[in-house]
């Protein structure tokens, strides 16, 4: 999986702070392990891309930093209040917090929704829409419900690429299917295939930031 180093994609949006680089966001829930370790296995570790992992079954989100070392070279943190953002790193959302990112940080905010069907991946991809200067990748895989389909559409209009996991895949499709009925899906994928996705996404970027130069 070594690759070439990808330079980082910076595009311009006025008003919001960030350093630039491409930020993919990956939520899942319940079967979600299974989808984050052959991701992450396929994934290059070198592309110049942040990855954060916002999974909405509590008690499994405090443990996958220690968990998804084992299948990737890049570092896995658990996210911390004012934790800055860095390329070629994975982020894990921690336990009854809600994600949000300013100023090229990550900000903890208590859980809004204590009860019910979380919506973590919703709120954390509103709050790439509207702070977030770079390019922006959702992706849905295995999981309960249908959080993080309410803001797809919202990233799609700010340029963004949208990827749901292929239904037969995934142990339990509840939320790639509801990511797909949006209709605000571009790819519906394999784990294996959001991986070479994402590395062709990164590297159409740099070729794109070269050419502009």
């Amino acid at each position: 999986m070594n690759k070439p180093a990808i330079t980082h994609l910076k595009v311009k949006s006025p008003g919001v702070a960030s350093k630039g680089f491409p930020v993919v966001c990956v939520g899942g829930s319940a079967g979600g392990l299974d989808a984050y370790i052959r991701l992450l296995q396929c994934l290059p570790i070198d592309m110049g891309v942040a990855i954060v992992i916002v999974n909405h079954l509590r008690l499994v989100a405090t443990h996958l930093h220690e968990i998804l070392p084992h299948y990737t070279e890049m570092p896995v943190e658990l996210i911390t209040q004012g934790l800055v953002l860095q390329p070629n790193h994975v982020f894990i959302i921690p336990a009854q917090r809600d994600l949000h990112v300013l100023n090229g940080e990550f900000r903890l905010k208590p859980i809004s929704k204590p009860r019910g069907w979380p919506d973590v991946i919703t709120v954390f991809l509103h709050s790439l829409t509207q702070h977030w200067d770079g390019k922006l990748v959702a992706v849905i895989v295995s999981g309960y419900d249908g959080d993080g389909a309410a803001a797809l559409c919202g990233i799609k209009e700010a340029g963004g690429i949208t990827i749901a996991q292929k239904l037969e895949t995934a142990t339990e499709p509840d939320m790639p299917e509801s990511a797909i009925a949006t209709g605000c899906i571009d790819f519906v994928l394999s784990p294996e295939g959001i991986a070479r996705e994402i590395a062709r996404i990164a590297h159409e970027d740099t070729l794109s930031m070269q050419t502009a130069t």
